[in-house]
């Protein structure tokens, strides 16, 4: 017998999001959700709903024991972890399987090899994914550190091994830096992750962010969906993705998305992935894999036709990938804009009162959110309440729909970033395509004098 109930272990867009697929699959959902989330979409819609907290995350979101009571007091038989919050935890995956759940994610043990920087960089290596020239592993020996970073070249950058969202990292011009910026790195990394090691890679001074969906059934057989460009960024935060690149040819596509592709088959990889690369002059750099759906997911949707979410339940149910590699076609264009709760210029948070609520329509335009008018957005947790995601035959095109769609999105009562959405699509780099990771920043920077 197959998956009949899943348990969705997130909350916004996302918990939406998967309800809908479920749903559209004949799958019953049970919603968990906070004190400050008992008002919000998923849990209305959804079939169950069981509270599993107060507002702060560390008690309901990631509270795995209020979770796991959540799934055997609603008889759920599956947990679909979203992104974020518990997705990427190695130690809830082996839980929700040792109670006998089927998990809708990839196998704990490639969680946890792809969880620490070093370790996926050397499996990366091992599986033929080109690699940021760098240290063989952790690195805490200063003079060590000198002289790999003499063989690579300066500027080399110190990452923490267990790190994200841009902590643990520094960029070392010269010698003399590295001791100093070593034990800074260590201790910033020591203080958000309780992991002080690092490591040392080649600087890349001016790259693109791209990115490639995978896609694997457990038993050694694996496709990808193409490349996503991430590169609009603001502190290492994604603000616009885009399927297809501007920049990457279809010979560089098919390439290194069956190198990708490949590199998972190997490792007997399961569900959704995403292998993330820095590529500069033609040159693709492996720096991390993320073993979950991501946020962007939904451009990849729109120019493959493939559902991805529906693909991850299929896979955790036992069943083969109902798509083959030539089966795929890439057609069209499509952006995604993540819409934030927050001051489209200072980036201060705005949670509040949602006034009035207006999704924009019309032809090959998608709203994932879960805002509607009288919805009070919590404080609590991250600021995105909706992306926007347009496709169009070319990318010109698809860019004037977003325009428009922009244009007639709705949210009132609190601050959001449509304004910065808007005024990034009259800037004639990012209309032809021509940024780097730093281009954004570097554009605020410019536009706050």
């Amino acid at each position: 017998m197959g998956i009949s109930r899943i348990l969705i272990a997130n909350r916004g867009e996302i918990a939406l999001r998967i309800h809908r697929a479920a749903h559209e699959m004949g799958i019953e959902t049970v919603a968990v959700h906070s004190t400050a989330d008992a008002d919000a979409m998923h849990v209305r819609l959804a079939d169950h709903a069981v509270c599993i907290g107060p507002p702060p995350a560390a008690d309901s979101y990631l509270n795995i024991a209020a979770i796991i009571s959540a799934a055997e007091i609603s008889q759920a038989d599956a947990v679909h972890p979203g992104y974020g919050f518990l997705s990427e935890n190695a130690k809830f995956a082996e839980i929700v399987e040792a109670h006998g759940l089927k998990w809708i994610g990839p196998k704990p043990e490639h969680i946890r090899t792809m969880g620490d920087k070093v370790e996926a960089k050397r499996t990366a290596g091992a599986l033929g994914l080109p690699l940021v020239p760098g240290s063989d592993g952790a690195i805490s020996d200063p003079a060590e550190a000198a002289k790999v970073a003499q063989e690579i070249g300066y500027p080399v950058i110190i990452k923490a091994a267990s790190g994200g969202g841009g902590r643990g990292m520094k960029v070392c011009e010269t010698e003399d830096q590295l001791g100093p910026l070593m034990q800074a790195a260590g201790n910033e990394a020591k203080s958000a992750f309780g992991d002080a090691t690092v490591y040392l890679e080649k600087y890349l001074g001016n790259p693109r962010h791209i990115e490639f969906q995978v896609f694997g059934d457990g038993e050694g057989n694996a496709i990808h969906l193409g490349e996503r460009d991430c590169s609009l960024q603001r502190r290492h935060q994604k603000v616009l993705e885009e399927a297809p690149s501007p920049v990457i040819s279809d010979e560089d596509r098919t390439r290194m998305g069956e190198t990708c592709s490949k590199a998972m088959a190997d490792m007997g990889y399961r569900g959704a992935g995403t292998i993330e690369f820095l590529w500069e002059d033609g040159a693709f750099y492996f720096i991390e894999m993320n073993t979950r759906l991501q946020v962007e997911h939904p451009v990849t949707e729109m120019i493959t036709g493939v559902d991805l979410v529906r693909e991850q339940i299929r896979i955790a149910d036992g069943k083969p990938l109902s798509v083959t590699q030539d089966d795929l076609q890439f057609k069209g264009h499509a952006i995604e804009c993540r819409i934030n709760a927050e001051d489209p210029f200072t980036f201060a948070p705005s949670p509040g009162l949602v006034t009035a609520y207006h999704a924009a329509g019309g032809m090959h335009v998608r709203v994932d959110s879960g805002l509607y008018a009288g919805y009070r957005i919590p404080p609590y947790y991250d600021s995105m309440i909706a992306k926007l995601i347009v496709y169009g035959r070319n990318r010109e095109g698809c860019i004037m729909r977003l325009r428009r769609a922009l244009e007639e999105m709705v949210v009132d009562g609190v601050k959001t970033s449509i304004p910065l959405h808007q005024e990034l699509l009259r800037q004639d780099d990012v209309l032809s395509g021509d940024y780097s990771i730093k281009w954004l920043e570097e554009w605020l920077k410019e536009r706050a004098g």
